[in-house]
């Protein structure tokens, strides 16, 4: 009888909340305590990176769009479906040419910001390279209708060290003998930069190595050659730097700010760790005190009770924080790079913490609502949604094929979804339907009932039974919480309770109440079935 009350007593206080906690046995709810904590600390970590992060982007983008304006002639400052300029005769082909390799041999009179040519180990500059690629042989005469072409490629590449205008007409003297052949041209060149915004932010500026990469694309032989710029971005390390003022002490601030958010992370992840050994342990002693006395076993929805999932939640985001500020230490100190990775792990592990916070609301039943409809909408949802998901394929992939060569928006199969994702919530319609070219009178129509029935069908059927299902889990939800939740056995053994009938395996009461759609536990006349796992966590 003692060990039954004592078992009864653990399992009331592991089930209590911090502060039924701390009147009952004045323990200090350090694990909530160390939770707030790390919440201020991770979020603070995460503004902090965001604000240097966003320097570093906008110090690409502005670069990337800088060395547009000072390579390509005529840029308009927009690009024109993803390439940046179009030219159409020979004429201008070799204009824009010229005027790369001019530029570049006056980046330096050119250019008002930190930029300069790249260098090799031995202090040499890198060179810019020149590539065409074409057919090996090809032959055209399109009024006759004849043509005789080699779909072999070959690569002719030229090294230019020195920029007057007599080395640029050899390099490309021969383009008109093979213009007909000619699928591109590619200019490729190394430069380097520095960042200066980060002083303003007391930070250790950073080095940047940029890949610049210039394509003439003629692979279509329409007669419009594409130009595009594309920019590879690396940071690489600064060599013999010297900085007075602040910047150096503040990044040391950070660095023990970092080390500070690890160690919270490190303990959050123990006490919670603990408090899942400490359930496990309470679990075995339920289980073997129910097959004793009642030769019954735990069933899964009271399992599910004492393995939290709250506690695995925050075990994974302490994991996820202390990786993305072990990262953020190296990119303060200058060794990695990896500004995109570690936001990662940060934005993921802030996410997850202030999710976790959801759990304390739910100790008070008004805020307990959402958790509970989740909860119980959860299941059905998910079925309902890998149902109406083969509809949805069906539609991309047949708008992908049918519509992708008249509409811009199906071009791609991510286009696709996404263009039917914003029509299945009412965004854009009308222009979906306008930017279709009617040339082909088939395909216009088909659009048409393509569109119409896909809108009809997701919008007032499928949307609709999907909030159907979430409305009729929360009135469930509100209905209970007004009438009072079933019992489940650990509750009821909580309750002090003495009603544990000793149900035989082959009964057929039994086998009735087992076969339960709702619940695996067992429900009796006086119950009202349930979905598992909502009653304990409303009696937490």
């Amino acid at each position: 009888m003692q060990l039954q009350e004592n078992l009864r007593d653990d399992l009331k206080y592991y089930f209590m909340n911090p502060c039924e906690k701390y009147r009952a046995r004045r323990n200090i709810p350090w694990k909530l305590g160390v939770q707030i904590l790390k919440i201020v600390m991770i979020t603070t970590q995460l503004i902090l990176f965001g604000l240097n992060n966003q320097l570093v982007v906008s110090y690409k983008e502005e670069n990337t769009m800088a060395l547009k304006n000072l390579f390509l002639k005529d840029y308009r400052g927009v690009d024109e479906d993803d390439y940046s300029v179009a030219v159409y005769t020979q004429h201008d082909v070799y204009d824009r040419l010229f005027y790369v390799l001019e530029q570049y041999s006056q980046l330096g009179r050119l250019s008002v910001g930190p930029i300069s040519y790249a260098e090799d180990e031995d202090g040499k500059l890198l060179p810019l390279v020149v590539c065409k690629e074409c057919y090996k042989k090809g032959s055209l005469e399109p009024s006759d209708g004849v043509y005789n072409i080699d779909a072999q490629l070959e690569t002719i590449q030229h090294f230019i060290f020195d920029f007057s205008v007599g080395h640029q007409n050899d390099v490309f003297k021969p383009l008109p003998a093979f213009v007909s052949r000619l699928v591109d041209i590619t200019i490729t060149f190394q430069l380097k930069g520095i960042n200066l915004q980060t002083v303003r932010s007391r930070e250790l500026p950073d080095c940047y190595s940029f890949s610049v990469t210039i394509t003439f694309d003629n692979q279509c032989h329409s007669g419009m050659v594409k130009i595009w710029l594309n920019i590879g971005t690396e940071r690489s390390a600064c060599t013999d730097w010297k900085i007075s003022g602040t910047a150096q002490k503040n990044t040391h601030y950070l660095l023990v700010f970092d080390g500070f958010v690890i160690l919270i992370c490190l303990t959050s992840a123990v006490l919670c760790t603990r408090s899942i050994i400490l359930a496990v342990r309470l679990l075995q002693r339920f289980s073997r005190f129910l097959h004793e006395n009642y030769n019954r076993k735990v069933c899964e929805d009271d399992q599910r009770e004492f393995l939290n999932g709250w506690y695995v939640l925050v075990i994974v985001s302490d994991l996820l924080a202390i990786i993305g500020s072990i990262l953020k230490m190296e990119i303060q100190a200058k060794s990695l790079t990896s500004y995109d990775v570690c936001s990662i792990f940060l934005g993921t592990s802030t996410l997850m913490v202030w999710v976790s916070v959801i759990r304390y609301l739910g100790y008070f039943q008004k805020y307990n609502v959402l958790i509970l409809t989740m909860k119980a909408a959860f299941p059905k949802v998910l079925r309902f949604c890998c149902c109406a998901g083969m509809i949805y394929l069906g539609y991309t992939f047949c708008g992908w094929i049918v519509l992708g060569p008249y509409h811009e928006k199906f071009e791609g199969l991510s286009r696709v979804a996404e263009c039917l994702f914003s029509l299945l919530n009412g965004d854009d319609m009308f222009t979906t339907f306008a930017q279709l070219k009617d040339k082909n009178t088939v395909v216009w129509l088909f659009s048409r009932a393509y569109l119409f029935t896909f809108i009809s069908l997701f919008i007032y059927m499928v949307l609709s039974l999907f909030i159907a299902l979430i409305t009729d889990a929360y009135e469930t939800i509100k209905n209970y919480q007004e009438n009072g939740f079933p019992l489940t056995d650990l509750q009821k053994f909580l309750r002090e309770q003495k009603d544990f009938p000793v149900v035989e395996e082959n009964s057929q009461t039994d086998v009735h109440i087992r076969r339960s759609v709702l619940c695996c536990c067992p429900r009796y006349k006086f119950m009202v079935q349930f979905v598992c796992g909502s009653s304990m966590t409303s009696y937490h």
